[in-house]
């Protein structure tokens, strides 16, 4: 197989450098190149990526022409931008378009929900409610990235969406000693949701780029929806297994989040959401109670489900790929080598 031309905006980002760090290994299948805004141009991190031998294109993406410029030749473009940065990727779909991209794969990466949902989505295949952490400093895209996907379809763009379920750096939770305080965004983070039994894919976030670098490089993937992730666990798995590899008890919260209680929340923040379309705390508290829903609840972020909407299932096309599994993620937790996702929510 010829090498792929490759252009990824955020390489910088964690999912992004992720992914790049993924095909800097590969270099006989990729050649490499990043798309940084001006503002970005003299940060320490890109002169880093061009240290790397990865070619840097320092575009103002809101300018077409440009765009149009650096993206003819492309083979994959792969967008991990901020999630404040959702609502560029229209012109990105547009522009890709136009260039002749073979492959464009929009900014997912998150959990797999069914479409439709009480914020007016459609399409046809999981359109996720986005959500990296809710606690705390929250960034949500979920119904931007379904427009950009109905965009994607309606310019008739080569696509390849790419879902990974929720990182294992924000799914353990936290220890009465505090020994994994230093990597925990929230703390203390003890909750259960919903009586805690259901299940939901998880994924290492070193192990995203590795997925990508074999999805990209399969035409079986072009035109689909792919479920990539690392282990299928509930709450309870999850804290059962902090508790036997640390040898603490942990005392778990299931005040207020029950299926009926998420349920109610939910409703309730739908119904204020549609009457203050403008208030962005509205909209926000609808979000999360969508994304609870979904996950806790219905418990819609599973292998089987995805196979329902028709993802393609990443473990099944690359069975000689072994990723991390969430004990091998615990082990290097509880032995110091953990690392806080900070400023980090999905990118």
């Amino acid at each position: 197989m010829a090498k792929q031309r490759v252009l990824i905006l955020g390489a910088t980002g964690r999912t992004g450098g992720s992914i790049l760090n993924a095909l800097l290994q590969d270099t006989d299948s990729f050649d490499l190149e990043a798309l940084v805004r001006p503002a970005s141009a003299e940060k320490p991190a890109v002169k880093d990526l061009a240290a790397q031998g990865v070619k840097i294109h320092v575009v103002d993406i809101s300018g077409a022409k440009e765009l149009v410029r650096v993206l003819m030749g492309v083979d994959v473009f792969i967008s991990a931008i901020d999630a404040m940065g959702q609502a560029a990727q229209l012109q990105l779909v547009r522009v890709a378009k136009e260039a002749g991209v073979k492959r464009f794969v929009p900014c997912a990466f998150i959990t797999v929900a069914p479409p439709g949902g009480s914020h007016g989505s459609a399409g046809q295949c999981a359109f996720p409610i986005y959500l990296e952490l809710f606690q705390t400093l929250i960034m949500l895209d979920g119904a931007q990235k379904e427009e950009v996907y109905r965009e994607i379809w309606k310019h008739f763009v080569p696509y390849t969406i790419i879902d990974v379920g929720f990182w294992y750096q924000l799914s353990f939770p936290t220890l009465p000693s505090g020994h994994v305080d230093y990597a925990a965004l929230v703390k203390p983070k003890v909750e259960i949701h919903a009586g805690g039994s259901a299940p939901t894919m998880l994924t290492d976030l070193r192990d995203i780029g590795a997925f990508v670098a074999r999805i990209i490089k399969d035409p079986l993937t072009l035109n689909k929806c792919v479920a990539a992730y690392g282990d299928v666990l509930s709450e309870n798995e999850i804290f059962a297994m902090m508790e036997e590899m640390a040898d603490e008890k942990i005392e778990r919260k299931y005040a207020r989040i029950t299926a009926d209680e998420i349920d109610a929340k939910r409703l309730q923040a739908t119904a204020s959401a549609r009457a203050a379309p403008n208030d962005p705390m509205a909209q926000l508290r609808g979000f999360i109670a969508d994304y609870e829903n979904s996950k806790y609840v219905r418990g819609d972020n599973t292998p089987a489900y995805a196979k329902y909407l028709g993802y393609l299932d990443a473990r099944e096309l690359y069975p000689e790929f072994r990723p991390r599994t969430f004990r091998v993620f615990v082990a290097e937790l509880l032995e110091g080598k953990g690392e806080m996702p900070s400023n980090s929510y999905g990118r």
